[in-house]
């Protein structure tokens, strides 16, 4: 629409200037002006361009100003002196001829050039089919009106002269209207002005042989006029969208239109060629050579076409297959599901990954072998792409992470990329359970012991803030225990860090059997450990003592290390937690009164800070004495052992 707006505004602004520019100015003078406009507005616009672009604009610029020579010269022959009166006459036909020889080589070389400019042979080839097949038609066409015209006894001299500019016009417009339909659908005001120019062209020829006298309307040259108007779309065209741009195929497929199209050259000459006959003429071996010529112009790229369908289907199937080699080749496993969720085609990949086989799964309904916790998400996203589908609009996929149940039982994790599809949705699923395995191995040792398997130093700091977060009034206070292994260097110089190592890591676990489940023990680095003590374990100080005492006497046991036994001690620090201490505080109480209990002779209990008021606890019979804790604060450290 945008197109066709472009062209009728050019065109009636062509017409209204060149009929006043033909009422000016003389016809001929008029005429010879408008060329030299158009070759200079081709030249500028080919100057702005390169490569096969800019030598199509100059062969145009040259065929439009050879043009106006022609013109010039053909139709003001000069005058001369008596002793020149048989040589000027030649020398000017002369020049006329190779002007209008000039203007329709370059015209068509640059049509020519245009038509080669991208695309296969094939395509190229076809192209000028096209445009001969629709020049020849019209060839037919005025040679059956220059027949009649004869036949009615029209001068046949100035007619077969001004059929060859007619000839000239029409074998230009034909390529230009086979390029037309070559351009994409934004390139194509450039070609359908200029086409629209060669049709006033061709009719401001074909006057002097339709009308013995083609005269003037009040006062204005008709023929003059329409060659004007067609020069001046000349001019405008190069500017235009399309006009200084390669002439890219819009599409390799042959359309339905243009299938057909293509017999309407035939159809032309044959009903040109019946008329005749049917006024009462006779076929001549002209009509007879142009028709034959367009019907064996349209075998030839029928032809064409076929080879460059065929030509195409092979690169289809070559495609088909390279893709089929990568979809089975990849690890990746591929299925296509319908919009009912039923599953179309999947890649032979999913025998190695999950231990299908492809064509026990088609045909099966989503969700196919997921866990039973990650179906609601993938049917969310499933439908939700589904809906999309329906309603014509394709947003972005989707990326899932779910866990499918391989052949063998187990559970692989796998992340899926979901995408519209032709033929509904497309799944590209990739197995990332070793990946899945990694990360939480990585985690792992980042919040635990490499040699014990322990809680790290950074785990027990959070698990500390989150007993202390989850802590209410009426809960009971956690309590932190830090211990140092008294003796262990010993240990370590004497039997080395294999032997320290094995130690350590018996250690560990006779910590982890002095405590409960539910409270915490890390290896907080070296011969340092730290248990957190939740609910009643950390009650009061006397509940931890109890804790404590337990852990120093599995710790002074003796250890089986190869061949020896090793024996060793620790020194332990107690810190309940108070109302408003925050974990750093706590931490640091705890570590504290560590190093006081081994500053004090070393397999000493020490424990820091005072009892909460309003927390009561029972009575202990251990080492660690009655423990007085209702509204009684200890103030200070407490020494056991």
């Amino acid at each position: 629409m945008r197109e066709a707006l472009g062209v009728g505004s050019a065109a009636v602004a062509a017409a209204g200037g060149c009929v006043t520019a033909a009422a000016v100015l003389d016809a001929c003078v008029g005429v010879a002006a408008a060329h030299g406009v158009a070759a200079l507005s081709l030249y500028a616009r080919a100057r702005t361009v390169m490569g096969r672009v800019r030598l199509r604009l100059m062969l145009l610029a040259v065929s439009v100003a050879a043009g106006g020579l022609h013109h010039l010269l053909a139709s003001q022959p000069p005058t001369a002196p008596v002793r020149f009166a048989g040589l000027l006459p030649s020398v000017v036909e002369l020049l006329a001829f190779a002007g209008f020889a000039v203007s329709l080589g370059s015209g068509v070389a640059g049509l020519v050039v245009a038509a080669t400019d991208s695309g296969t042979t094939l395509i190229w080839l076809r192209r000028l089919l096209d445009g001969w097949m629709t020049a020849g038609s019209l060839f037919t066409l005025s040679w059956v009106l220059l027949s009649h015209r004869v036949d009615k006894g029209g001068d046949v001299s100035g007619s077969l002269t001004d059929l060859t500019r007619v000839a000239s016009d029409i074998l230009v417009l034909g390529l230009l209207v086979a390029l037309r339909f070559c351009r994409r659908p934004g390139e194509r005001a450039a070609v359908t002005l200029a086409a629209v120019a060669l049709v006033l062209l061709t009719v401001s020829d074909m006057l002097p042989i339709l009308m013995s006298s083609p005269g003037a309307w009040s006062g204005i040259p008709v023929a003059a006029t329409f060659a004007m108007a067609g020069l001046f779309l000349v001019t405008l065209a190069p500017w235009l969208p399309g006009g200084a741009s390669v002439m890219g195929a819009d599409r390799r497929e042959m359309p339905v239109a243009g299938v057909v199209v293509a017999f309407v050259p035939v159809a032309v000459c044959a009903l040109a060629m019946a008329a005749h006959v049917l006024a009462g003429g006779h076929l001549d071996v002209v009509m007879v050579a142009l028709g034959s010529s367009v019907l064996l112009g349209l075998s030839a790229r029928q032809g064409v076409a076929h080879a460059d369908h065929l030509r195409l289907t092979r690169e289809a199937a070559a495609r088909e297959a390279h893709y089929r080699t990568l979809v089975d080749g990849s690890s990746d496993v591929i299925t296509i599901v319908g919009l009912d969720g039923r599953v179309l085609y999947i890649s032979p990949a999913v025998r190695e990954v999950f231990g299908y086989r492809p064509e026990e799964l088609v045909g099966a309904r989503l969700p196919l072998y997921s866990h039973p916790d990650d179906v609601a998400p993938l049917m969310q996203a499933v439908e939700t792409l589904r809906r999309e589908a329906q309603s014509g609009t394709r947003g972005p996929g989707r990326c899932l992470s779910s866990r499918v149940r391989a052949a063998d039982g187990q559970w692989r994790h796998v992340e899926s990329t979901i995408s519209h599809h032709a033929d509904g949705l497309i799944f590209n699923s990739r197995d990332v359970t070793e990946r899945v395995a990694l990360q939480a191995q990585l985690e792992h040792l980042a919040f635990h012991d490499v040699l014990t398997g322990l809680p790290n130093r950074a785990l027990f700091a959070d698990r500390v803030e989150h007993a202390l977060r989850k802590r209410t009034a009426d809960a009971t206070p956690p309590a932190v225990l830090f211990l140092d292994l008294d003796g262990f260097k010993a240990v370590n110089d004497s039997a080395g860090h294999a032997a320290g190592d094995a130690l350590l890591v018996q250690a560990a676990r006779r910590l982890q059997g002095c405590v409960r489940a539910a409270d915490t023990v890390a290896r907080l680095g070296g011969d340092e450990f730290a248990v957190l003590l939740e609910g009643r374990a950390g009650a009061c100080p006397s509940r931890a003592g109890e804790v404590a005492e337990r852990i120093l006497s599995a710790l002074m046991k003796p250890y089986r290390i190869g061949s020896t036994d090793a024996v060793v001690s620790a020194s332990i620090g107690i810190a309940v937690a108070t109302p408003g201490i925050t974990p750093e505080e706590l931490l640091h109480n705890a570590d504290l009164v560590m190093y006081e209990a081994k500053a004090a002779g070393k397999s000493r209990i020490r424990i820091h800070g005072a009892q909460p008021r309003g927390v009561r606890c029972e009575t202990s019979s251990t080492a660690v004495g009655p423990c007085h804790c209702e509204d009684t604060p200890v103030t200070t450290a407490h020494t056991v052992g």
